[in-house]
């Protein structure tokens, strides 16, 4: 945590993301206040790293990957009262939408029969994509949210190109993330954020 307090208006939160920090409430569930976070080590995902195993090729085969389709249901999965450690408010889940009202937030969503079963959302500057939250309702769901996210941003083979994970848990590292230090991670941001922004084709 590196302070407390502020606003999460759009203009807020972007230059948020282009110094490095994020949003989430101290309070219970991540109510108020709120406090903007840098993870040392931080969790990111670097071109050329993804790592999908047999089993999840095979998954993908039977998702069909949509983006920008249901933003608000996903940032709503991601926010259920049931998940453990659950800290998307109504006010965070409200700001977001309002990102990607202008451009800034896109969700990646995993489909099955007609039925959105998994997804992610995050916040895109420039080369950086940001992930927020992810959710899945059947397996491997969210794991090919993450492995189409990465065939967006990663799509030019710029090496400059980042995609941030927060924090590195067992289920990211199965997919290639690795840690940085904070110090290296405030690098390759200053290389990513002034690249040009990849294309999201709303709803492909």
């Amino acid at each position: 945590m590196v302070a407390v307090g502020g606003d999460l208006r759009a203009g807020t939160l972007v230059e948020a993301y282009r110094s490095g920090v994020f949003p989430m409430g101290l309070g219970e569930h991540g109510a108020r206040p709120l406090a903007w976070w840098s993870p040392d080590p931080r969790g990111v995902l670097l071109p050329g790293r993804v790592h999908a195993s047999r089993s999840l090729q095979k998954s993908l085969r039977r998702f069909e990957m949509r983006v920008d389709t249901a933003f608000r249901d996903v940032v709503d999965a991601c926010a259920d009262p049931s998940r453990d450690g659950r800290w998307i408010t109504e006010e965070i889940a409200d700001a977001y939408t309002e990102m990607h009202a202008l451009g800034w937030a896109h969700s990646i969503e995993t489909w099955q029969d007609g039925e959105l079963v998994g997804g992610l959302y995050g916040i895109n500057v420039g080369g950086l994509f940001a992930g927020e939250s992810m959710f899945h309702r059947v397996t491997d769901a969210s794991k090919a949210a993450v492995v189409a996210t990465a065939a967006y941003v990663f799509a030019d083979g710029d090496p400059r190109r980042l995609i941030d994970v927060q924090w590195a848990t067992d289920h990211l590292r199965s997919l290639g993330v690795v840690t940085v230090s904070r110090p290296d991670y405030l690098s390759l941001l200053k290389d990513a954020v002034d690249l040009a922004p990849p294309t999201f084709d709303a709803g492909s």
